[in-house]
C-alpha cells in the first residue's frame, strides 16, 4: 500500500517543473505576463519554462477574415494579420488578459457569423479609422 506513495516522491520534481511550462505553436505569439514584477514580453514558437505566477495569452498570427455581417447584397470584409513585433502597442491599448474571453457569453442567436475572442478584438481594429502598427491589413472585399 505505501509502495505507490514512495514512486511519487522522484516523481514530483517532474510534475512541479511540467506544471509551469507553455507550448506556443509557429502560427501564434505568446504575450507572457509576470504578474508579480508586471514584465510583458512576446514569447516566440516552442516550449518555454516560466514561474508559476507567470501566465501566457496566445494569439494567432496566421490571417483571417473579418466581416460585417449582413442579409444584404453589400457587404465588407477584410483580411487582416497581427503582427507580433507590435505587440506591446497592442497592449498599451488593450492591456493583458486571456483574450479568448472576449464576447464568449452572447444571447445574438440571430446571426451564425458572430465573432468571438481575439477575432472580435481585431475586428474593431480592422473598421477603425485609425490605423495601428499591431494589425496588417493584408486584403480589402468590398461590395
Amino acid at each position: 500500500m505505501m509502495n505507490w506513495k514512495l514512486g511519487l516522491i522522484p516523481a514530483l520534481p517532474l510534475l512541479v517543473y511540467f506544471a509551469f511550462l507553455n507550448h506556443v505553436e509557429p502560427n501564434e505569439a505568446g504575450l507572457a505576463r509576470n504578474h508579480i514584477t508586471g514584465d510583458i514580453w512576446v514569447q516566440h514558437a516552442g516550449w518555454h519554462s516560466t514561474s508559476p505566477w507567470t501566465w501566457v495569452a496566445r494569439i494567432k498570427t496566421n490571417p483571417i477574415r473579418v466581416g460585417v455581417p449582413t442579409a444584404g447584397r453589400g457587404y465588407s470584409a477584410k483580411l487582416i494579420q497581427f503582427q507580433p513585433e507590435y505587440a506591446n502597442d497592442f497592449l498599451q491599448q488593450e492591456g493583458w488578459r486571456y483574450y479568448w474571453w472576449n464576447n464568449r457569453v452572447s444571447f445574438n442567436l440571430g446571426n451564425k457569423d458572430e465573432y468571438r475572442g481575439f477575432k472580435n478584438i481585431m475586428l474593431g481594429y480592422a473598421y477603425s479609422k485609425q490605423k495601428f502598427p499591431f494589425i496588417k491589413i493584408l486584403e480589402e472585399y468590398e461590395n
